[in-house]
């Protein structure tokens, strides 16, 4: 495999993967819906960030050490879990009763930091050992014999990212296009209770195994 055939063809397989709704598309849609542009983009920076922490990790052989360690993938798995559905019992307590004007107004009053989305993304991201799995399983396939497997791994690991980037670009001026309507109560608590719902049972597979 010549590098510009591993290129095209990484990019056809994490191309298809990031157009796939799931957990990133969630968090990102919902941020930037609720008209939080900064955390919105720290969101997505702190999820590429995890991307390329998974990236760099299994270019070194790290990841495939955790993969054969049975004991820190499932202390992973169950940390990601644990928090995932944390994370979307949060969103789901909070639209139901009083929870719902109380949240509104606190949302209203709460900074829209950069540093909060990141910190969101990439947690989300790093606890997320399938991640990892997939990185293991996949990338190798894509490093041909004569080049720096290093090296390599990195530069298919920023034509992720950036694929990434331009997909959560679309989805933040989409969300952007329709927040004036996304941000009335009843729009919100759709909203708020259709990612939390997401996320909870992203977290609970996580912790079945499935």
């Amino acid at each position: 495999m010549t590098t510009a055939t591993a290129l095209w063809s990484f990019a056809l397989v994490v191309g298809l993967l990031t157009l796939t709704p799931g957990l990133d598309t969630a968090l990102v849609l919902r941020t930037a819906a609720l008209g939080h542009r900064a955390r919105a983009w720290g969101v997505v920076l702190g999820i590429q960030t995890g991307v390329l922490a998974w990236g760099a990790l299994t270019s070194l052989g790290v990841t495939a050490l955790l993969t054969a360690s049975h004991l820190a993938y499932e202390a992973l798995r169950w940390a990601g879990a644990a928090y995932l559905v944390w994370m979307g019992v949060q969103m789901l307590r909070k639209t139901f009763g009083g929870h719902a004007v109380q949240e509104a107004a606190q949302e209203r009053a709460t900074p829209d930091t950069f540093t909060s989305g990141w910190r969101q993304g990439a947690l989300t991201n790093l606890l997320n050992p399938k991640v990892g799995a997939f990185y293991v399983a996949v990338l190798p396939q894509f490093l041909p014999a004569d080049t720096n497997h290093l090296a390599m791994g990195l530069l298919l690991t920023t034509e992720h990212i950036l694929l990434g980037l331009l997909w959560s670009t679309a989805l933040i001026a989409g969300a952007r296009l329709l927040s004036t309507w996304l941000r009335r109560p009843t729009a919100r608590r759709t909203l708020d209770r259709l990612t939390g719902t997401v996320i909870t049972a992203f977290g609970l597979r996580l912790a079945l195994g499935d």
